[in-house]
Parts: structure tokens; C-alpha cells; sequence
């Protein structure tokens, strides 16, 4: 090998190896990581082979194109209300049984998440799974890692029920003589397969290994241990608060929040009430001790220390605020930001109490903490607020008593269905359809199907590119051209040379085994795009070297890494439900290990069994 051939695989090693603990640390954000790999791929050009042309060709490639539009063309099924509509059924369905809400948890998503993106079907059914919680006695955390999964899972039946199957459709059509890419349906029968099977294991063993990590009706401010950080007080004659409004009074000390005032028996929130503080008003406010006892002191305030604050404190009477769980998903604008910076306060009248980040709990300085991708928020919000929320995808409302007015509400109110919901589930239907019959590649019908729902006003073209996870897009054309790198220097030959050693002691099938679990470690710890990207290469060339059959090692590859359960970092839906089901991080690996064996063993069988080896 020249000297120059072999310098070059070790860059590219160093330049992945760089990578890899740059996802895994998230130093900087993972699609900041990828954009940093095309720079560094045509600064290094000698060595990488890679230029600038096929540096940026991630940002062309058909896989690229085509998740954009799946991401568009899922957001105009979800304007149409069905997923919302479905979730209020669900609850009808499960009659106040704990396994039944199970059942329609799993068996619902899995199915839908085959042909719409399963991130905002996740969004949609964590309130409304924490609502089929406390209506069935159950913890939340004994459903929402099952949601989780059964998306995942439901990944698996179609080429656009994951972004990695897209990906591996044009890995097969550029490493693969006389392969033009994946069918839509043409793996569904192995899909559908490891469905059954994941949902049968997640209904059996998976539920009792599930732990209940958040108490039934657990009372939110017991739950974030805000004891010391709510106050009552109450305004003497004297008191400084005395003539002004609660929003007045309150700005002008930033260290508090008031989030409610009572006046005989009768309550208002804050802090941006107009209304005006009188005599006798009992205060709830938010805050340290020492910005508490400072208050105290500057206004002239009475404390008054043997009453409690609790969830009950703020439900207990009617305002136009409430408390909430909120999830900051991987695609927001507000991962990045401080509490400040998000203007949730100023803008959306939402005060944030308190953040969650796995098993830390943040209480004070709330305004400076930088929010993270799954922070788990508790925040004093409002109706108004919490649509926005909803509607934009911002936030992740995870609290059922948030969206306690949709159980009295009538159905039409509650989940309207939009005129536009024919149109949108036919243009999604005649997407699939064009795309199975090969009338058009993948890609230009998924391209002609968003057109359809802008030119028909399934989608305004704001919500089109809205609904697009730009994060995703980016991170998916930066390693793309690493991919490039990895087989065009030999790396990925070097790689597969290691796989194929082990057929010196396994049959072919055990190869085929060791390239899946190596690919569904790898996908637990990276992003599954990553995953897919170093090692469909790897799997080919190792297929090749073996005389094999590549395109079963490619769906090796593909399966393993578009099913990822044994870290809450290994899948954006499992980032989702982290906080919301307080879990912590070994509970993945106890009840998605299992999962990931089980199916490692049943897809290597099938593949075998129906592609051959």
C-alpha cells in the first residue's frame, strides 16, 4: 500500500475517531461537528481524496433531498388533527385498565411511525400517554420508554419510516452493481416481523423490567423538590407592593417570580397580571431563600412559613396559568440558550421553575442555565402559551394536567380535523403508491408531494421549511462525504478486513451477527445517521471480501442502526421521553438491551433467510 494511500487511512481513522467523541461528548452541537468534518475533509484533501465537489455532495445527494421532504410531507398529515384524534380514541379505548393502556401505547405508534416521521408522533403521545397514566393508576414511566420504542420499531416497516433506510436505499444504489436503490415495501415483510416481535416483548418481559420512576399523581413540586424555592406571603397595609400591579411589582424585582395572588378565596396569576396588589393579598412566589428574605425585606412582606406550597396550590383555583412539564426536543430553537435568552418569559408569559437534566435538578439561577436537547422544564405557563408551544414544536408539553380542559371538551373541539385532511393523506398515499410501483424515484415523488401540499394549502410554505429538522439535515450532509472518505482512502476495506476475520471461527451468518451488533452499539452511543454512514461501507466491502451477499449485509447495517434502544442518546425519541419518565441512563440498557439482542438474532435470521447469505 503506498505511503501516501496508508497516511490517508490514518487521517481518516483520526478525522472519525475526532468525530466519534465529539458526538459522544457534545462538546459542540453533532450537526456543527458534521459541517466541521467538510472542511476538514477538503483541507486535507492529499490525504482524504476527498475534494471540494464531493465534499459538499451530502447536501445533494438523494437522501438528503428526499428526508427533507418526508420531513414536510409528515408535517402536513400532522396539521390534519388525525395522530390528535387518534390519541382521544386511545383513551376512550383503555377504559381505565393499565394494560389495555399499554396495548394501545404500543400497537398505535408502532404502525403510524412506518410512515410518518415518529418524532412528532412522539411529541403528540407523550401528553396524551401520561394522560392514559393517571386516568389508569399507572405511572407514566411504565408507558412512555415503550412509545419510545414502539417508534422505533415502526421505523422499520417502509424506506421512509427512518431517515437511515432513505440513506441505505442510496448506499445500495452506489456500492451495489445492478442495485437502483430499496423498494419502499421491498423489506417490510422482515419489518413487520421484527415489529411483532418487539411489540411482543415490550407487552411480556419489557413491561415488568420498566421501572415506575415517577410516582402516580405525583405532586410536580414534590417532584422537582421545589419546597424551599415556593413561598407564601402575604401583603401588609404598609407594604410597598400596596397600588401596584403584579406585573409591576414583580419586574422590579428580578430575582422573584410571583406566580399567583389570591384575594378571598378567588386567585389570578402572574407575573404579568395587571392587576393591582391590595392589602390582605397572599402571594405565591418563586425564588431562593435569600432572594425570598430579601423581598421580604424591601417590600415589607409577611412570610408565611407553616403553609406548604404544592401542585394542588395552583389547581386548586381557577386562573388563566398553570403548572407544566415540557421537554426541550433535539430540533429546538431553544437548545443552545440561556432561560433568558429564549424570551419564554418576556414573549410566551412562561416561567421556568425549575430543569431537570438527568439525575441533576436545577433550581436556582434558572435564568443563566444554557437549556440542553431532553431537559425536562417546570414551568408556570398558560393555555395561550402552551398551544404555541404545540403548534411550533418548541417545547414538548409532557404534562397531562396542562392539557386537563381536552378531557371535558368536545371531540371537535378538542382535536379538530382539518378540510384539508383527504387531500393530505392522498398526496401522502400517492407518494408511497408512485414510489412502490416505480413510477418515480423515491425522491421526485416525495419532491412532487410536498409541492402538492403547499400548491393545495395543506402547508403554507413557513410550515413546510419549519417542519423540516434542519440539525438532522445538517448533520446528514456533513458525514456523508466521511463515508465518502472511509472507502475511498481503503479505510472501510481496513475496517472489513476486522469483520471478516471472525469467519476463521464463524459460519457466514455469525459474521453477518457480529457486523449488527457492532453497528447497533455503535448507534446506541452516536446518531443511527452516523452509524449508517461508517458502516454500510464497511459491511459491503466486508461482504464482498467474504464472496457473500452485500445487499444482506447492507440491511444488516441498515436494521441496526434504525433500531437503537440501550441509550437515551441513541435516539432522538428516547431523548424525549427521558425526563418525563424520570428514568435513568441504566434503564435503557435494562430493558432496551434485552430488546436489541433479541432482535440482532431474529432480523440476522431473516435476512438470511430471505435475501440468503
Amino acid at each position: 500500500m503506498p505511503i501516501l494511500e496508508v497516511s490517508g487511512v490514518m487521517v481518516v481513522f483520526l478525522l472519525i475517531l475526532a468525530v466519534l467523541i465529539a458526538f459522544v461528548t457534545e462538546v459542540v452541537p453533532n450537526d456543527v461537528t458534521a459541517i466541521s468534518v467538510v472542511a476538514a475533509l477538503v483541507i486535507l484533501e492529499p490525504w482524504t481524496s476527498v475534494g471540494t465537489r464531493a465534499a459538499i455532495s451530502g447536501f445533494a445527494n438523494p437522501a438528503t433531498v428526499t428526508i427533507i421532504a418526508m420531513y414536510i410531507l409528515s408535517a402536513g398529515i400532522q396539521n390534519t388533527g388525525v395522530v390528535e384524534r387518534l390519541g382521544v380514541y386511545l383513551a376512550a379505548f383503555t377504559a381505565g385498565r393499565k394494560y389495555r393502556a399499554l396495548i394501545a401505547t404500543v400497537c398505535t405508534t408502532g404502525p403510524i411511525a412506518g410512515f410518518v416521521n415518529n418524532t412528532p408522533v412522539v411529541a403528540v403521545f407523550i401528553p396524551m400517554v401520561t394522560g392514559l397514566a393517571e386516568k389508569t393508576g399507572l405511572s407514566p414511566s411504565k408507558l412512555l420508554l415503550p412509545l419510545s420504542y414502539a417508534a422505533i420499531l415502526g421505523g422499520t416497516l417502509t424506506l421512509v419510516g427512518t431517515s437511515t433506510n432513505i440513506l441505505a436505499s442510496d448506499f445500495a444504489r452506489l456500492l451495489i452493481d445492478g442495485r437502483d436503490g430499496i423498494g419502499i415495501f421491498e423489506f417490510t415483510g422482515l419489518g413487520a416481523i421484527l415489529l411483532a416481535v418487539g411489540l411482543t416483548y415490550l407487552l411480556t418481559v419489557g413491561w415488568r423490567l420498566t421501572p415506575a420512576r415517577v410516582p402516580v399523581d405525583s405532586d410536580p413540586v414534590a417532584e422537582f423538590d421545589l419546597d424551599d424555592y415556593l413561598t407564601f406571603m402575604h401583603v401588609r397595609p404598609e407594604s410597598a407592593a400596596v397600588g401596584l400591579s403584579v406585573e409591576t411589582f414583580d419586574s422590579a424585582h428580578p430575582e422573584i417570580r410571583i406566580l399567583q395572588a389570591r384575594r378571598d378565596g378567588d386567585a389570578y396569576a402572574g407575573p404579568h397580571s395587571d392587576r393591582v396588589v391590595e392589602a390582605g393579598d397572599i402571594l405565591v412566589v418563586h425564588g431562593s431563600l435569600q432572594a425570598v428574605n430579601q423581598l421580604r425585606e424591601d417590600a415589607d412582606l409577611g412570610q408565611r412559613a407553616r403553609e406548604t406550597v404544592s401542585g394542588e396550590t395552583f389547581e386548586s383555583a381557577a386562573t388563566d396559568g398553570t403548572l407544566a412539564k415540557a421537554v426541550v426536543p433535539e430540533y429546538s430553537p431553544y437548545v443552545g440558550e440561556t432561560v433568558a435568552e429564549t424570551g419564554l418569559h418576556d414573549y410566551h408569559e412562561t416561567s421556568v421553575l425549575a430543569v431537570r437534566r438527568g439525575g441533576d435538578l436545577l433550581r436556582s439561577n434558572i435564568d443563566d442555565c444554557t437549556l440542553q436537547a431532553g431537559d425536562l422544564l417546570l414551568v408556570r405557563t398558560t393555555p395561550t402559551a402552551i398551544r404555541y408551544f404545540t403548534d411550533t414544536g418548541d417545547l414538548v408539553v409532557a404534562d397531562e394536567q396542562a392539557l386537563e380542559h381536552l378531557a371535558t371538551a368536545d371531540i371537535d373541539e378538542i382535536t379538530p380535523l382539518s378540510s384539508k385532511t383527504p387531500l393530505a393523506v392522498g398526496i401522502l398515499a400517492s407518494v408511497v403508491g408512485l414510489a412502490a410501483l416505480n413510477v418515480l424515484p423515491i425522491v421526485i415523488a416525495a419532491l412532487a408531494g410536498v409541492v402538492a401540499m403547499v400548491v393545495t394549502g395543506c402547508l403554507t410554505t413557513a410550515d413546510a421549511y419549519d417542519a423540516v429538522s434542519w440539525n438532522v439535515i445538517f448533520l446528514l450532509a456533513g458525514v456523508i462525504p466521511l463515508g465518502i472518505a472511509l472507502e475511498s482512502t481503503g479505510g472501510a476495506a481496513v475496517v472489513a478486513e476486522f469483520i471478516v476475520a471472525t469467519s476463521a471461527i464463524l459460519p457466514p451468518i455469525g459474521v453477518l451477527f457480529v457486523l449488527y451488533a457492532v453497528a447497533g452499539v455503535l448507534a446506541s452511543v452516536i446518531t443511527p445517521v452516523a452509524t449508517a454512514v461508517l458502516m454500510i461501507p464497511v459491511g459491503v466491502d466486508a461482504a464482498a471480501r467474504l464472496g457473500a451477499n452485500e445487499f444482506a449485509f447492507l440491511l444488516a447495517v441498515m436494521f441496526a442502526s434504525a433500531t437503537s434502544f440501550m441509550t437515551p442518546v441513541g435516539y432522538q425519541t428516547n431523548l424525549m421521553v427521558y425526563g418525563p419518565g424520570d428514568y435513568e441512563f441504566t434503564d435503557f440498557l435494562r430493558v432496551g438491551g434485552p430488546l436489541q439482542l433479541l432482535l440482532a438474532i431474529v432480523a440476522t435470521a431473516g435476512i438470511a433467510a430471505i435475501w440468503g447469505i
